[in-house]
């Protein structure tokens, strides 16, 4: 028997993994979707009801009333919440079921999560693993995310059937070598709150870099062939240049549109910079990018523009 899955929240990431799981799950499955943007939930009906069944619902405790396998996708903690404990809304507020699965890949707090996974499965809801992700819209896209999932290996021990259907679910949006089992609730989030805080670190001082390189004589081009070739490499300075022209397939070359929104990053850089405090880590260079993302998520040059349009804000040279 086939499974029925819900998904919920196609935003910019939630829709193209949406569209991978309605692309690689059978035919005969129903993907359950829900979004508070009615106009996100017609669009993807109508782009992807010829690849199989699609039913979109009013709430989340209509996709769990109706999907075994639930994903969810948000932009920020409180949404988890009303999306999983809205006492009349909420999953929470769904029919138990014990089997019931549910993957949430939003970036939020290690907090939130235990406390949400928690309830859950206190009420008999089914069991919450956090599943964030990386890799971008393209990633998303393209199917091959890396996937940070709060929960112990099951290559160490016995792979439940649960666990299956999980480790099967991650495969419909992500890579199997990108898949990374961080070992319990909360820590998939751990793990991305720190990958986090180092790829928003590294893109304003790419920027910065290009910024100086640039504006002391050096071709754009060249200059990100020989950082992408010496020890300053990284995936953001490659991946997500900030520099228009220089990387076609990057937002920058494209008035930098689409994805990752500059006041997103606020948000994850927040993560970071309190999880350090929380911790009792020394950290001075998350505090400092902050501040200079916090001043940019409010120039009109950069509001809901990818984040590489931090280069706009520094008066790059475009």
């Amino acid at each position: 028997m086939s499974l029925n899955y819900g998904f919920i929240g196609l935003g910019a990431m939630g829709y193209e993994m949406a569209k991978n799981v309605r692309q690689k799950i059978p035919r005969e499955s129903t993907l359950f979707i829900q979004d508070v943007n009615k106009d996100a939930c017609e669009k993807f009906a109508a782009e992807c009801i010829s690849i199989g069944r699609i039913e979109i619902v009013g709430n989340a405790r209509e996709v769990a009333d109706a999907a075994s396998v639930i994903i969810s996708i948000v932009p920020a903690a409180s949404h988890v919440k009303s999306v999983y404990l809205d006492a009349a809304t909420g999953v929470i507020a769904a029919k138990g079921s014990a089997e019931r699965l549910i993957l949430e890949c939003s970036t939020i707090d290690c907090e939130t999560a235990r406390e949400v996974g928690g309830r859950l499965s206190g009420a008999g809801a089914g069991t919450y693993v956090d599943t964030p992700v990386s890799g971008g819209v393209p990633g998303a896209a393209a199917g091959t995310l890396a996937f940070l999932v709060g929960y112990p290996d099951p290559s160490a021990g016995q792979l439940t059937p649960k666990m299956k259907v999980l480790k099967d679910t991650i495969l419909l949006m992500g890579s199997p070598e990108k898949l990374f089992f961080c070992g319990g609730l909360g820590l998939g989030l751990a793990a991305k709150i720190a990958n986090n805080y180092l790829s928003g670190t590294n893109l304003l001082a790419a920027a910065e870099a290009a910024n100086i390189g640039i504006r002391l004589g050096v071709d754009s081009h060249l200059l990100y062939r020989i950082i992408q070739n010496s020890t300053g490499q990284s995936f953001m300075n490659d991946k997500v240049h900030p520099v228009p022209g220089v990387v076609p397939a990057a937002p920058s070359s494209h008035d930098y549109k689409g994805g990752f929104k500059a006041q997103m990053m606020v948000k994850d850089m927040t993560l970071g910079v309190e999880a350090a405090k929380q911790v009792g880590c020394r950290a001075t260079m998350g505090p400092a990018a902050l501040e200079i993302y916090k001043e940019a998520a409010k120039d009109p040059r950069c509001i809901d523009r990818d984040v590489s349009v931090i280069w706009r804000f520094l008066d790059g040279p475009e």
